[in-house]
């Protein structure tokens, strides 16, 4: 993030001073004098700038990047792309009929048609949805009204890692979204004296830099306004109820506050519950008594996937493997629980052997 950030801004200085250096020339060539001269040599540093600092990302990462991002995007941002690009080209052609008659007047609109048309296609990927719905009577819009449109990841989730290996799974068709403050909340916890946050926080931007090279992920980094006393759940919120997007989050609170606020919520804890494997009650299971329940002669094992199982009467077979049978489910907040018996009316039946 650091290095993308010093590339840019370094590229745009010396797109200043080009800039300065194409008006200088011009104004030589053509004898104007004050005002005029002035006036050129401001327009054509400033326009040095922006067009330095709008191309710069574009050349940093090289064609692989921009391979794999043809690769691995999907047909309708190609499309919204193209038609971007279409439209800054045009744009160009109509700014470069002015300059053309000037010192260099050729190149500076090749330049302009190049850095428009770059611009133009990130804009038309960026903003696929809304082109297309212009161009197609805000159609794609209205036929699935309940799709989510964009997701801002919070750093709770970040942190927790998950989120890495779900995108992998490529069951995340939509755009995820990372705003500058988030980014700076994890900078600030990477940077802690405190060991322990110091390595969550690292470890949070290795998730983003890892997810960033999925080709089958597209994470997009979002400048947020950081100005004000609003902390950074409370930014997410606003921006999300704002743009209607969705918040990916394992925080309860924020969790808690974006739905009272009719902002959708995606959970990985909730996600997690829900992948578990569902116990039938009359199933029968193989399990290992670990230790004791709270109640008496209750016995506690555990699932491969880490779910607690309630055994009535098993401790007695205390470091046993014993079958069981499943008497009920019950789903909490924490997760599923799983009550069951040994197999066998007084559990004498019960298949067991020790364990090593």
């Amino acid at each position: 993030m650091r290095s993308e950030a010093l590339v840019r801004w370094t590229g745009t200085a010396l797109g200043v001073i080009g800039g300065f250096v194409l008006g200088y020339a011009m104004v030589r060539s053509s004898g104007i004098h004050p005002p005029g001269s002035t006036v050129i040599i401001t327009l054509t540093t400033i326009e040095g700038g922006i067009f330095t600092y709008l191309g710069t990302p574009y050349l940093f990462g090289g064609w692989r990047r921009v391979n794999l991002r043809l690769g691995s995007t999907p047909l309708p941002d190609l499309v919204a792309g193209l038609l971007g690009m279409i439209i800054g080209l045009v744009v160009a052609v109509l700014i470069g009929s002015f300059v053309r008659d000037f010192p260099y007047g050729v190149a500076l609109s090749a330049v302009l048609a190049l850095l428009l048309g770059l611009t133009g296609a990130r804009f038309g990927m960026t903003r696929r949805e809304e082109m297309l719905a212009v161009f197609a009577g805000n159609q794609s819009q209205n036929d699935n009204p309940k799709r989510i449109k964009s997701a801002l990841l919070d750093t709770s989730v970040i942190i927790d890692g998950r989120i890495l290996d779900l995108a992998r799974t490529g069951f995340l068709d939509m755009p995820l979204i990372v705003t500058r403050s988030v980014l700076k909340e994890l900078q600030l916890v990477a940077d802690s004296a405190d060991s322990h946050r110091r390595s969550r926080g690292r470890r949070g931007l290795d998730v983003l830099t890892s997810m960033e090279k999925e080709p089958e992920t597209r994470l997009d980094v979002l400048d947020d306004d950081s100005s004000g006393p609003l902390e950074i759940d409370a930014r997410l919120v606003r921006l999300a109820k704002k743009h209607g997007y969705a918040i990916m989050t394992n925080d309860f609170n924020l969790n808690r506050v974006a739905g009272l606020e009719g902002i959708q919520v995606l959970n990985l804890n909730e996600l997690a519950n829900a992948m578990k494997p569902i116990a039938i009650p009359g199933e029968e299971l193989m399990l290992t008594v670990v230790k004791e329940g709270r109640e008496a002669g209750q016995g506690v094992g555990y699932l491969d996937d880490g779910t607690m199982v309630v055994i009535e009467n098993g401790r007695r077979h205390l470091n046993q493997t014993i079958s069981c049978t499943v008497s009920s489910v019950l789903q909490t907040a924490a997760g599923r629980m799983i009550f069951a018996s040994p197999t066998g009316a007084d559990g004498t039946a019960a298949k067991r052997r020790r364990t090593p």
